[in-house]
């Protein structure tokens, strides 16, 4: 795929017609460089996690969390405490190691190609603000399903499947209610020609929609989405305000008199003109309901909680072997904590990956599908619009090596999905 980048340098003769030469080049740049931060931040990973195993950094923090726990007046017989100060110990790290990565991605890369919105003031009280929010939903979860799987007997892969089960659907319920606002500015679509075309949309194909919001994104990133969640007959949209042509703040002068040197509130004008049309934008949401309206969305529900409970019943199987916590350093002890992330993490590895690839192509098809719902419902054009604007928006590079986008893109490439929609377009 890299030497895609490097030597496709010119607009391919099928591109010609929705692709500048200018945004090509752009969009060329910029994938060379985020892969070339791929290859170097994977690198750092691996090396990493293969010297924490061949140091024995997880026996000696497993170790060190235990000093903890009985300076605090908890026992050996305090499991559970003590898996809770190791995770968050290595969550800790994990964050602290993470950081300079994640600050020159922002900082140097999405700057560098007009993406950035953040300033470091923000990005650091962002980074804070999540990890005290994954430690206070972390660590609770964690310690109930160590619980369920102390007293659960010999069944208790089952319930605590169920119990994650219940988890994912409260934090999905929850999530865009309670946790997104504590990162991002949510308001109401004003009333106005965009929402009544939503709401009309929405009720010809019988969804259930109750709200609309924009969500003030370009504080963060130029990047553009759209969402819905909501479980039965409370559904939500969620819009980004840089998908919104007319509501995206990077559209916009600073009013006269305003400080655009506020940390909080500094607006940067690089990519004029950002977002869709209104016709654009409900072609975009008529894909996305499309994958309501096709059970996309249960589908994956469905099949993520039967891999869910696969892999609680082969831990069930794995925890009693003793040499698996012994190949980790785990010679006296076999802690259930430690056990969840061999079997996890390591010994489902090549599974996982397995599965990874096989969800990639499930999502390739949903998404061609919701695009020909979209056309069902007569917005191929303006979704062949709004798709190539997205792509010039978010710099998505147009050509690829066909191994890698079918190892890694959940989405198939531009071209494929314009293709599939020209027929209908030009009728």
């Amino acid at each position: 795929q890299r030497r895609v980048y490097r030597t496709t340098t010119h607009v391919p003769q099928e591109l010609g017609q929705i692709m500048d030469s200018e945004t090509f080049e752009k969009s060329r740049l910029y994938q060379l460089d985020k892969s070339t931060f791929s290859f170097w931040s994977g690198l750092y990973s691996e090396v990493e996690g293969t010297m924490i195993l061949l140091c024995g950094g997880i026996p000696f923090l497993w170790k060190l969390s235990g000093q903890i726990s009985g300076h605090a007046g908890f026992g050996q017989e305090y499991e559970i405490v003590q898996s809770l100060i190791f995770l968050l110990l290595a969550t800790l790290f994990s964050a602290v190691t993470g950081l300079p990565w994640s600050l020159y991605n922002t900082f140097v890369i999405e700057e560098k190609h007009g993406f950035n919105q953040q300033t470091l003031g923000f990005f650091f009280k962002d980074a804070v603000k999540k990890f005290v929010v994954t430690q206070c939903i972390l660590l609770p979860v964690t310690s109930l399903l160590l619980y369920i799987i102390k007293i659960g007997g010999d069944y208790f892969f089952i319930y605590a499947w169920l119990f994650t089960l219940v988890v994912t659907l409260v934090l999905v319920t929850i999530y865009a209610d309670y946790i997104a606002p504590l990162f991002d500015k949510f308001t109401p679509l004003p009333e106005g020609e965009l929402k009544q075309q939503i709401e009309t949309m929405a009720k010809s194909i019988d969804f259930p929609l109750t709200k609309v919001y924009v969500v003030e994104g370009s504080k963060r990133s130029s990047h553009s989405n759209a969402y819905f969640y909501g479980f039965f007959k409370n559904k939500r949209i969620v819009l980004f305000d840089t998908l919104l042509e007319d509501y995206s703040a990077l559209n916009k002068e600073p009013a006269e008199g305003e400080d655009g040197d506020n940390e909080e509130t500094k607006s940067k004008t690089k990519n004029k003109k950002q977002g869709c049309k209104n016709e654009e934008v409900l072609a975009v949401l008529g894909h996305e309901l499309g994958h309501w309206k096709l059970g996309h969305t249960v589908k994956n529900i469905i099949i993520s909680q039967m891999n869910s409970f696969l892999c609680f019943f082969l831990f069930a199987v794995l925890i009693g072997r003793k040499e698996l916590f012994t190949a980790f350093g785990f010679y006296d002890t076999q802690p259930t904590l430690i056990g969840l992330m061999i079997i996890f993490q390591f010994i489902f590895s090549p599974y996982n990956e397995v599965l990874s690839f096989c969800l990639t192509v499930l999502s390739r098809r949903f998404e061609f599908q919701a695009d020909a719902f979209a056309k069902e419902l007569g917005k191929a054009k303006d979704l062949y619009s709004a798709l190539i604007k997205l792509n010039k928006d978010n710099l998505g590079f147009p050509v690829s090596d066909w191994i890698f986008s079918m190892w890694h893109y959940s989405h198939p490439p531009l071209l494929e999905r314009l293709q599939a929609l020209k027929d209908a377009k030009q009728e």
